[in-house]
């Protein structure tokens, strides 16, 4: 049994309340009609459909959270920023863009996201380059990172919330839940 996977997190937590402060604080510039440009995506479901042993951080463990911000009201594309744990169980940032191939008036989309995972310059993302893609990535350019291309359909239930599922390239499951302020 790999050990390393359990290694003793002695690492500074944050507890919530600094979190949400700061995205209270990242949200309090925004005017009243720019609101309804941005979301929040939680809940992620993640399983590894290939070379899968149970080895992987999966199913609702990778705790991932973004906020996403659309280019403008009419725009087809949006920032994505967050947090996440990768398949290895290490907190990584996740940064790309969406963009929303297909939109149909039923409300079904179908979307790619194409992005960026890996290490970042604060302690707590420090180890995401110490496995797997994320690893040889690193040995390359001396960044831990691994690039994601994910793409899925989109279900809106209502203008407030919407759930997608689809595939991370190669092989990674994933449903994600979408809160938007519309």
């Amino acid at each position: 049994m790999d050990s390393v996977r359990y290694k003793q997190d002695i690492r500074k937590r944050y507890s919530t309340w600094l979190w949400c402060g700061s995205l209270y604080l990242v949200s309090w510039h925004c005017s009243a009609d720019e609101i309804n440009l941005y979301s929040i995506n939680t809940g992620s479901y993640v399983y590894h459909l290939t070379h899968n042993h149970g080895q992987y951080t999966e199913n609702f463990e990778n705790n991932f959270i973004s906020v996403e911000r659309k280019f403008s009201d009419d725009s087809k594309n949006s920032f994505v920023l967050g947090t996440m744990k990768n398949s290895f169980n290490d907190r990584c940032l996740a940064a790309g863009v969406r963009r929303d191939w297909v939109g149909w008036d039923n409300g079904w989309v179908f979307k790619g996201i194409y992005g960026y995972v890996g290490e970042f310059f604060f302690d707590a993302f420090s180890d995401c380059g110490d496995h797997g893609s994320y690893h040889d990535f690193k040995k390359v350019t001396g960044i831990g990172f691994s690039p994601y291309i994910y793409h899925g359909f989109q279900y809106n239930f209502t203008s407030y919330f919407g759930m997608d599922v689809g595939i991370i390239i190669p092989s990674v499951f994933v449903i994600t839940a979408q809160w938007s302020f519309r």
